[in-house]
């Protein structure tokens, strides 16, 4: 199954209290008004090329690819336009207006949880998509305003730098990693054990992927086709 990012669900924005992200350290969560409206991710691999005489001509070898960055667009509006008038109704009724939903995103990605004497420890949800993360940077621009100054339209660009647990870290220094998701384009002369041998170091797992991703006919991958292997449960090993 590929990952859609653009499906109709909302990105939500999970806090915690620590970088576990576990269920007993969640602090809160909300629902972003509208989808991203532009959405990019950026990474950049570092190299080294040794010091010394004649180093110039030597080859760059890969060193590590750092935490990766992921640059959102987010609009919050409060003039109406853009609900249903049950949903509108709905928002009066609770009070809400941009100013509190750019409120609470503040309490939950900038502002410092007195509990642990620093912002939050993130995790954004779209989809199949999820990004553990901490806000780096936000750049909030209000362009509407009512007749007594709330801000009815606000364009937030925020910034987030990815912040996965050393742990997981360390397994994705190791591309074949089995405590991973994995996703396989398939390409000419791959099959489901071969890709399993090479992902989990057996390719005993074929069937469970093979259901995983709703496969009829495990023997026929199609090139271009998109596979998902998840990781191996708390006690599998790989043989």
């Amino acid at each position: 199954m590929a990952l859609n990012l653009f499906k109709l669900e909302k990105l939500e924005i999970e806090a915690y209290k620590k970088v576990g992200r576990g269920f007993t350290d969640f602090v809160d969560s909300m629902t972003v008004m509208f989808n991203p409206t532009t959405f990019s991710e950026k990474y950049a691999p570092v190299y080294q090329r040794a010091q010394g005489v004649n180093s110039q001509g030597r080859e760059a070898k890969f060193a590590f690819t750092p935490p990766g960055d992921l640059s959102l667009k987010l609009i919050f509006d409060g003039s109406g336009v853009n609900f249903y008038g049950a949903e509108q109704i709905a928002r009066e009724i609770m009070g809400e207006s941009v100013a509190k939903d750019i409120a609470k995103f503040k309490t939950l990605c900038v502002e410092m949880n007195g509990s642990i004497h620093q912002p939050n420890f993130l995790k954004l949800i779209w989809g199949d998509y999820e990004f553990p993360c901490r806000l780096s940077s936000l750049d909030i621009t209000y362009t509407r305003f009512d007749r007594g100054g709330a801000p009815l339209h606000a364009e937030l660009a925020a910034t987030f730098v990815n912040d996965e647990s050393a742990k997981k870290l360390a397994a994705k220094s190791n591309k074949s990693s089995p405590d991973l998701t994995h996703l396989r384009v398939v390409k000419s002369g791959d099959t489901l054990p071969l890709l399993c041998k090479e992902i989990y170091g057996s390719s005993r797992y074929y069937l469970r992927v093979a259901a995983d991703n709703g496969l009829d006919d495990f023997r026929n991958l199609m090139p271009g086709q998109k596979l998902r292997f998840k990781p191996l449960e708390s006690g599998e090993e790989a043989l």
